[in-house]
């Protein structure tokens, strides 16, 4: 095969036309299977370029979580308007995040999927993206707790332990939704709202579930 022509263009542009290539490419074959070769044909490149530009396999990669991680983030912070009740914003957050999972399953394939499997720096990279989601859904709660007046009610161990739960249910019914046909963020992000809001607006109210007396429990 011979090499591969390539227009003259800021360099910034065709990093982003390689970094386009190498999710599709992650996202679709996984990290292990994916070849520079491969993300070097489809992004109009050379492969001497692609390691120019970005060093290696693994910087690339890393480069790759890091843009997603990063849209993410943003879509899910620009998607709630912070003067709406505490539900709307919930659910404006939950939209825009299946909302984006959905227009990128090759990006959510590389968070959810390839980096948390391929160990060291590449699930650090998406625990600190979803460290920083579930800080944004722990203000979201206690916004929530605020608008219901039960600050004094709601220990902030467990509104931490609500928004990881929040979020996981999240990823997981992300997963799911991309890979079932006829599934649409929207309804995605209803299912979710419902299953979350039904529980967190009892606890609001003040009828949080109560816990069995561990004396009257069955034991194994």
């Amino acid at each position: 095969m011979g090499a591969v022509k390539t227009k003259r263009m800021p360099r910034a542009v065709r990093e982003q036309q390689m970094l386009d290539a190498a999710v599709r490419t992650f996202g679709q074959r996984g990290y292990m299977a994916a070849s520079m070769d491969e993300i070097a044909e489809l992004a109009g490149v050379s492969k001497p370029l692609v390691y120019l530009y970005l060093n290696s396999k693994e910087d690339l990669f890393t480069a790759c979580i890091r843009r997603e991680a990063a849209a993410l983030t943003a879509a899910v912070r620009a998607g709630v308007r912070r003067e709406l009740p505490a539900d709307r914003q919930l659910w404006e957050g939950l939209g825009a995040f299946f909302a984006h999972t959905s227009r990128n399953p090759d990006g959510w394939s590389v968070l959810h999927l390839q980096a948390r499997t391929h160990g060291e720096p590449f699930a650090s990279e998406v625990a600190a993206m979803r460290a920083e989601i579930v800080a944004f859904v722990t203000d979201l709660i206690l916004a929530a707790a605020r608008e219901a007046h039960r600050d004094p009610d709601l220990p902030e161990s467990e509104v931490a332990g609500l928004a990881e739960a929040l979020v996981g249910a999240a990823e997981s019914l992300a997963a799911w939704a991309n890979a079932t046909p006829g599934v649409t963020a929207r309804q995605a992000a209803g299912t979710l709202m419902n299953f979350a809001w039904a529980g967190l607006g009892n606890l609001m109210a003040g009828n949080p579930w109560t816990q069995p007396d561990p004396a009257h429990e069955v034991s194994g």
